[in-house]
């Protein structure tokens, strides 16, 4: 297959290489992800993260093991393993989909990398439209508040929220970004901040449960979050503390904007409920671990609730802003996201 580089994942020499997403900021380390169980327990571990991401790693690696001479069966178990690995992000089920039809073709290994390849250039291209639709939103001087990491690192391209924030910011328009830290594993402190300062986007870290007391003195015009899941009634799963954020935004009349890609379009969920929502380890919330080491604060056998994210209902949500424009609130209630809308 030939060369690849994104900003977190990496072709070279046939072998797939990802950016350790627990080793930033501190280290900038590439991993081989080499094979099935490899690459799933980088995905388990969140070393690969970001919903369209771990679509397009899959993809990739797929691709890699065809071109190595895997026997259709077992690129077929290898896909649903695959697909069994974060089983809230869509984007990797319509990526793997895809993949199905291509190694259904006589002439699969060719197929399966035009496909991946594929995924990877469209990625970019969906991204690239996601900040052009959404940075129209955007008002000069504006402050905005973000969570979680949706930018390069989370996906091929520009990212989602955070590439309408950067081309808003190129724009001129963005005074500030308030960083929620995003616990438990801090993916707003440690590779949202580290990629907004690579940037040059000014921006301020806090803590998750900082952004109220900001909403209230009037120092965010608007939220900008990214999705996992997006069902057809528009209620959206994205990284736990979203819900909240939308909450406090519709309480104070900020406007919340979820930005994806369509790929994270789930039009056969009927709404948030029936998104299935990953329960993690409790060492994440008795602790913390990472690059930086490692430490236990809470008392050894706390009983612990983790679910890795949380749902928002479509009624607090302002605008989807997808690769193919932004989708109102009224739209959404009159059918836009439903089966037979596509």
């Amino acid at each position: 297959m030939q060369t690849l580089q994104t900003t977190s994942l990496r072709v070279s020499e046939n072998q797939l290489f990802i950016l350790d997403q627990q080793a930033l900021p501190q280290e900038k380390r590439w991993l081989a992800a080499d094979n099935v169980a490899l690459l799933v327990d980088h995905i388990h571990a969140l070393r690969v993260r970001g919903a369209p991401l771990i679509g397009l790693s899959a993809s990739l690696l797929l691709a890699l093991l065809a071109q190595r001479g895997l026997s259709r069966d077992e690129l077929q178990q290898a896909l649903e393993t695959l697909r069994a690995a974060r089983p809230t992000a869509v984007n990797l089920m319509n990526n793997l989909d895809r993949m199905k039809q291509a190694l259904a073709r006589e002439d699969y290994p060719q197929a399966l990398e035009a496909e991946a390849l594929r995924l990877v250039e469209e990625d970019k291209q969906l991204c690239d439209r996601i900040a052009e639709a959404g940075g129209a939103l955007v008002k000069p001087g504006s402050r905005l508040l973000t969570h979680c990491n949706t930018g390069g690192l989370a996906t091929a391209g520009v990212g989602t929220a955070l590439g309408v924030i950067t081309l808003a910011h190129r724009q001129g328009k963005v005074a500030n970004v308030w960083v929620d830290e995003t616990r438990p594993l801090l993916q707003g402190g440690r590779l949202t901040a580290w990629e907004l300062g690579e940037l040059g986007v000014p921006y301020q870290l806090i803590t998750d449960s900082m952004a109220a007391s900001l909403m209230a003195q009037g120092q965010v015009d608007a939220v900008w979050v990214g999705a996992d899941r997006i069902a057809a009634n528009g209620d959206v799963a994205n990284k736990i503390g979203t819900y909240s954020l939308a909450v406090l935004a519709h309480y104070h009349q900020i406007p919340f904007y979820v930005a994806a890609p369509q790929t994270t379009l789930d039009r056969h969920c009927p709404n948030g409920a029936a998104i299935p929502i990953e329960q993690r380890a409790a060492a994440e919330v008795t602790g913390v671990a990472g690059s930086f080491g490692a430490v236990q604060w809470a008392p050894t056998g706390a009983a612990v609730y983790n679910p890795a994210f949380d749902v928002t209902p479509a009624g607090l949500i302002s605008g989807w802003v997808l690769d193919s424009g932004v989708v109102t609130p009224a739209q959404v209630a009159a059918g836009a996201f439903a089966a037979d809308h596509g």
